[in-house]
């Protein structure tokens, strides 16, 4: 009985000499086998990058805590509040209180230490010098105090006892076209209050005729 016709073709056949030999059937590998490496390269690529990644977030986390908290933002408190400057003022050239940046600061005579004044429309005119917090700093030696107190204007800064303005009047430092308006304002200087100083404005204020 001839078997070849039944079972497909004959996968090998013997030499003479007795050793099998291939008769045109091509091997080819296993899928599975290709399966299996593919999912190992994977493995293997998943793994590098997961390395990768955690080395990334290492190195950022290491950048982050070298940074210094904080280190972008200055104390506010460091920062002069006040400074004395030089002003006309009636046309003589005089020490005054200024801002940091120069503009001459003023006081009000219907001011008390714990009350202002000038509030609302009015502290458009004459921007009271406030400060958000801590306590207020000079640049210079003062012989009064400066403090603050809650006025309707918020925290505001005060020498000797007298709230401080500017004057919007003023287009720059060393101007104090504020002096003397309406009897009532006046330039404040470093001897403010003191009975040393050349001039009483508030008594000026008071006197017959103001």
């Amino acid at each position: 009985m001839n078997t070849s016709g039944m079972g497909g073709p004959t996968l090998s056949r013997h030499h003479h000499d007795g050793s099998p030999r291939h008769s045109g059937v091509t091997l080819r590998h296993s899928p599975l086998a290709g399966l299996v490496g593919g999912a190992a390269a994977v493995v293997l690529l998943a793994a590098c990058g997961s390395t990768s990644a955690g080395s990334t977030s290492s190195s950022a986390g290491t950048v982050s805590n070298s940074s210094p908290a904080g280190s972008a933002t200055s104390p506010a408190s460091t920062a002069p509040v006040v400074m004395v400057g030089m002003a006309t003022v009636n046309g003589s050239s005089e020490q005054v209180l200024t801002e940091a940046n120069g503009y001459t600061l003023y006081y009000n005579t219907h001011d008390t230490s714990t009350t202002a004044s000038c509030t609302g429309a009015c502290a458009g005119i004459w921007p009271p010098l406030l400060l958000s917090s801590g306590q207020p700093t000079s640049a210079s030696s003062l012989p009064k105090s400066l403090t603050t107190a809650s006025t309707g204007n918020g925290t505001q800064v005060e020498y000797d006892g007298h709230l401080l303005y500017r004057y919007s009047g003023d287009s720059g430092a060393d101007q104090s076209h504020g002096e003397g308006i309406e009897g009532i304002w006046f330039v404040a200087t470093p001897s403010l209050g003191s009975s040393s100083s050349t001039t009483s404005p508030s008594a000026a204020a008071n006197a017959p005729g103001y």
